[in-house]
């Protein structure tokens, strides 16, 4: 009986951890907050790069189908998350994970998922930041055909 005692206190700590953990709302990091987005800069073109979320993989697949190199840039999502991506050639497709990404307090977007419990985060517009002074370059986001839960 005096076991049972003791292990009482222990198993109402675990069990208070545990539900905290679980009932947390969002992606968060605060070590992974990044700088905000940069209101001040403006849009100056888009261009034909292509950017797919894949829901089932949780990873967003970036297409560049121009003759253009990027090379050591910013990739913003929905002019809130952030990724640093380090090149891109001409022609080439990347796959990065959607839990790279980050805001500035450390929240990250929504993955996706079979056993998710929120909707994913849609992916409604993406840009590419080269450097701080210059104008972002707007890609192609395309939402998902089919969200699936």
């Amino acid at each position: 009986m005096r076991r049972t005692r003791a292990c009482t206190p222990i198993a109402a700590v675990a069990a208070a951890a545990l539900a905290a953990a679980a009932c947390q709302r969002y992606p968060y990091d605060p070590s992974k907050s990044t700088r905000p987005y940069p209101r001040e800069l403006k849009q100056g073109a888009v261009v034909d790069i292509q950017v797919l979320p894949n829901l089932a993989e949780n990873t967003v697949r970036i297409v560049n189908a121009t003759a253009d190199d990027y090379a050591d840039f910013d990739l913003w999502i929905n002019q809130r998350y952030v990724r640093h991506i380090d090149s891109m050639r001409a022609g080439e497709t990347l796959e990065v994970s959607i839990d790279s990404f980050w805001d500035e307090r450390g929240e990250g977007p929504f993955p996706g998922g079979w056993f998710r419990y929120y909707q994913p985060t849609p992916i409604v517009l993406a840009q590419i930041q080269v450097a701080p002074d210059k104008p972002l370059i707007g890609l192609l986001a395309k939402p998902p055909d089919v969200n699936r839960r």
